[in-house]
């Protein structure tokens, strides 16, 4: 079956295992800093920018993740996809990280294609994809044995049903399941095509404290509908289908109050009239 390669390993991230290790521990070093309270939390919302970026926010968000009792398997839901898009899906094999590879959760990937319909990726046929291959690094350092069921998921309300059935077959085989979705939200200037504040400062404020907010306090909310509405309406998440579904799965298992890891954008590091807002939080 074989293992999907790390197709931005060396250029988003660290290709070798010790350079990859380095960067976790100042990111974790990082995260030290935050104030996210201690308990036990289903899944959370990661970005999927270069390491640079937001990777300190996505390893502690699935830094957070981890407890005493490791899940059995993880579902991840990525890609970005419009409206009506194919759903996407890898059924077998693995995905190479510079830990190990990962291995694919054949029975419960096999049982959600038998139920809706799917585009499914193999090892040697698949769509290059960021969005969830950036987690895996951190996926497999904190969670060494732990199965996934990659995803790539429209913004749509069967995409939410689909979250929720692939928990319910992982119950009813008795695993314990987590969750993460990956999206990145709003990109903002000229190389993206939406600058409905002009530029300057008045619009990185906007993004930091109007636009990106809105996503976020429908996240806060639980609310996998509210997330499709307000970035279908604002254009402030690029994996929204992603995002929803993470959360419409978590409420399956239970999941408590969100809470806000970290945000920033990547105007921080870089600034220019151009940005993107990254957003990280556990629930």
């Amino acid at each position: 079956m074989g293992a999907r390669k790390a197709m931005f390993a060396g250029s988003w991230y660290p290709a070798g295992k010790s350079a990859c290790e380095l960067e976790i521990e100042a990111f974790l070093q990082e995260g030290k800093g935050w104030q996210v309270p201690n308990r036990s939390y289903v899944g959370g919302i990661v970005p999927h920018a270069g390491w640079y970026y937001s990777g300190a926010i996505a390893c502690n968000v699935i830094h957070h993740l981890v407890e005493a009792q490791a899940p059995d398997v993880l579902l991840i839901f990525g890609m970005h996809l419009p409206a009506g898009a194919p759903n996407y899906i890898m059924t077998a094999g693995s995905w190479e990280t510079p830990f190990g590879a990962l291995s694919i959760h054949s029975e419960i990937a096999e049982a959600l294609t038998r139920a809706y319909p799917f585009k499914i990726e193999t090892a040697r046929e698949f769509t290059p994809d960021n969005t969830i291959e950036l987690q895996l690094p951190f996926v497999k350092y904190f969670f060494r044995d732990v199965a996934i069921v990659p995803m790539g998921l429209p913004p749509d309300a069967l995409s939410l049903e689909i979250g929720e059935k692939a928990v319910a077959i992982a119950m009813e085989m008795g695993l314990k399941v987590k969750v993460i979705g990956s999206t990145d939200l709003t990109h903002y200037g000229a190389n993206y095509g939406f600058m409905p504040k002009g530029s300057g400062s008045a619009a990185v404020d906007w993004v930091k404290n109007e636009n990106d907010r809105s996503v976020i306090d429908a996240m806060r909310q639980l609310s996998p509908t509210q997330v499709l509405r307000v970035a279908f309406d604002h254009h402030n998440a690029c994996c929204a289908g992603a995002a929803a579904t993470a959360i419409a799965a978590a409420n399956v298992l239970g999941a408590g109050p969100a809470e806000l890891v970290a945000y920033a954008t990547s105007y921080d590091k870089s600034p220019g009239d151009s940005l993107v807002g990254y957003v990280g939080m556990v629930f």
